[in-house]
């Protein structure tokens, strides 16, 4: 094998490496919310927990696995892979809040589910009948980041609850790290496929990780235990 081609292989296992951890990381994201909606279930009540992080979690991962596919985005497969995992994650966890939810909400979620869905078919009908390859990655690229750094709104807000109460109460650490890992994890894949639409956003997500991490070290003591993130408890 020449120089080159072994470089090649080299570079090729550490992409796969690093797009593997993403998946790794990204599912320990996904189950974090089981004990809320083991409590859920064991109270036959929505309670004041809010369904709304998981329809916007849908959405992200519906956006983004569209991103992945290979008649948008050829050989980002494990991109396609993490986020078919996450949209599975969400529709058992909003069919979970659905069941449970009181009448009002109930069809309030329904309402939105189906709007994802409607907003999701219309993005894809877009990029397949408006679009030919490589403008197709393009638009739906933009969108997966609009999407992701979208996402980082709920991190920025307990970074600034953490800052005005010098409390570590609703950042879990293990979230926190997950959350940094994965980022950092899908930075390196799309720094080794060359591919902007995934270094940029999860490169903003590991300087948050970063901001948290440091945070909680500043802010947390041996007496307290972290509570579950505020974000799922809003109503």
């Amino acid at each position: 094998m020449s120089a080159l081609g072994e470089l090649y292989s080299i570079y090729s296992i550490c992409s796969f490496a690093a797009g593997v951890a993403g998946n790794l990381f990204a599912f320990v994201l996904f189950v974090s919310p089981m004990p809320t909606f083991r409590r859920i279930i064991r109270s036959k009540s929505t309670e004041q927990f809010s369904g709304l992080p998981y329809i916007y979690a849908l959405l992200n991962c519906l956006i983004c696995l569209w991103y992945g596919t290979p008649i948008v985005s050829p050989g980002i497969i494990l991109v396609f892979s993490v986020n078919s995992i996450g949209a599975v994650f969400q529709l058992v966890y909003i069919t979970i809040f659905i069941i449970h939810a009181e009448g009002s909400k109930k069809l309030k979620m329904l309402g939105l589910v189906l709007g994802v869905f409607a907003l999701f078919a219309a993005i894809v009908s877009i990029s397949l009948y408006l679009f030919e390859p490589p403008s197709r990655q393009t638009f739906v690229g933009y969108l997966s980041v609009f999407s992701l750094i979208s996402m980082f709104a709920s991190p920025l807000f307990i970074i600034n609850l953490v800052i005005k109460t010098k409390s570590v109460e609703y950042m879990p650490f293990y979230l926190s790290l997950a959350t940094f890992l994965m980022s950092l994890s899908f930075f390196a894949y799309g720094m080794f496929k060359n591919d902007p639409f995934i270094s940029v956003p999860n490169g903003i997500g590991g300087v948050l990780g970063v901001i948290q991490l440091v945070l909680y070290f500043r802010y947390s003591n041996s007496g307290e235990e972290p509570r579950e993130p505020l974000l799922e408890s809003c109503a």
